[in-house]
């Protein structure tokens, strides 16, 4: 894993401190995002991608984010990118990752 890859993955990291129980797991040629044993975000590629569903997807897509897509044959359509504007809010990022936990 590069160093930029790691620090992005500590940015979030940070970003996410009031989130407890929260832990990244290497996978994906990133790292896979738990909140206690709930598998729910993605950080691959100085991105980072949260678990949507049907009532939280429309969050993700008024910001024209697009789903997780680990390469050129593969799309995951249940994460989709985090916005930089919220990945910037700590408070509102932890805002939705507990609620793409939460599902």
């Amino acid at each position: 894993m590069s160093s930029k890859n790691d620090s992005f993955k500590d940015f979030v990291l940070d970003q996410l401190t009031d989130l407890r129980s929260l832990t990244a797991r290497a996978m994906f040629g990133g790292y896979g995002l738990y909140h206690r044993s709930t598998f729910f975000g993605i950080i691959h590629n100085g991105r980072l991608y949260f678990k949507v569903t049907t009532s939280t997807l429309s969050r993700y897509t008024d910001h024209g984010m697009k789903p997780f897509r680990p390469n050129a044959k593969q799309t995951l359509k249940s994460f989709y990118e985090v916005p930089i504007d919220i990945l910037e809010d700590a408070e509102a990022l932890t805002q939705w990752a507990t609620d793409a936990a939460e599902q």
